[in-house]
């Protein structure tokens, strides 16, 4: 069993890494590999895409690295493997984000990603910092998580699902916030689960072992 973290020199992975692999340990998932490598995401078991920074930046990074793309596409899409988006990784799930210009995402979960407007004029943007999580709906990598578990949000632009089936959580933040989203085998979270203590630690254990 083989999980793949993808890195496409778009943040930070070491603390993911971390808890993927300590997880993985956990709950006897296999191995945990950070790769570039199209051929290992190709063949992987489950794909992880994280993704820090602007919602531009960090597609163009992801497309930039030839054939990367089309082998988590083929794996998630054509073959059913489990998908974990995690920040902007989750963002570019939409049909466009909407971060300084107009740029296609993924569309694998139909909406657009728009800036934070919080109707309290006193909330900051961006949303950083711990907030707590409404469950919207049940899900197996949900297991064990209810309504008032912390996360750790760092972001300025929220997703706006299409389908209200397809918002699995929010938080509220002057209004309700996209928290975590999922279809079929794929699952996104706006927060840093690897920052999110308990609450994080368990979501990753349940994706690990999740069978869509």
């Amino acid at each position: 069993m083989v999980t793949a973290l993808i890195d496409y020199e778009s943040g930070n992975l070491h603390s993911a890494e971390k808890a993927f692999q300590r997880m993985a340990r956990e709950v006897g998932a296999g191995e945990v590999v950070v790769t570039d490598d199209p051929d290992v995401v190709a063949k992987a078991d489950r794909i992880v895409l994280p993704g820090d920074g602007a919602f531009p930046a960090c597609r163009r990074a992801l497309f930039e690295h030839s054939g990367l793309f089309e082998a988590m596409d083929a794996a998630v899409n054509g073959k059913g493997r489990p998908f974990f988006g995690i920040c902007i990784g989750m963002q570019m799930l939409a049909d466009v984000g909407r971060e300084y210009e107009d740029t296609p995402g993924f569309g694998w979960i139909g909406g657009e990603v728009v800036p934070i407007a919080p109707a309290d004029p006193s909330l900051k943007v961006p949303h950083m910092g711990w907030n707590d999580l409404v469950i919207d709906r049940a899900h197996p990598v949900l297991e064990g998580i209810e309504t008032g578990a912390h996360a750790y949000f760092v972001h300025s632009y929220q997703f706006k699902v299409n389908q209200p089936d397809e918002r699995l959580a929010h938080c509220d933040y002057g209004g309700e916030i996209t928290a975590i989203v999922g279809r079929d085998n794929i699952f996104g979270t706006q927060f840093h689960p690897e920052k999110s203590q308990a609450a994080g630690l368990r979501m990753i254990a349940n994706f690990l072992t999740w069978m869509p």
